[in-house]
């Protein structure tokens, strides 16, 4: 797995990258099949405080391309809203590329 942190009007601080990192791996636990993750954190100046820190993440499994973000006034509330999201669509998406169809059974003559 790619993973790409990277911000925007702030600073990527290790003890960001590490919560990142531990939360991402909730969604490796669910599906291990993501092939690239590209995290954007951002900081916008807007005078109200609410909806201030934002969350981009792209993530490309195989099969599919999936994006979430979420806004919050702590960035480590904005990630793990974030990571909720991205969680509900990956199991989704895996729950679609399982096969649930069973053979039919066959005709008693």
């Amino acid at each position: 797995m790619n993973l790409t942190i990277s911000g925007h009007h702030l600073e990527v601080t290790p003890a960001l990258r590490n919560y990142v990192t531990t939360k991402l791996d909730r969604i490796m636990r669910h599906f291990d099949q993501v092939v690239d993750v590209k995290v954007l954190l951002t900081v916008e100046n807007q005078k109200e405080k609410e909806r201030r820190q934002r969350a981009e993440c792209n993530i490309h499994v195989k099969g599919s391309d999936m994006f979430a973000e979420s806004a919050h006034e702590d960035l480590y509330a904005a990630v793990d809203e974030l990571v909720d999201k991205l969680d509900r669509q990956v199991v989704r998406h895996k729950d679609r590329i399982q096969n649930h169809h069973h053979a039919a059974p066959k005709r008693l003559m």
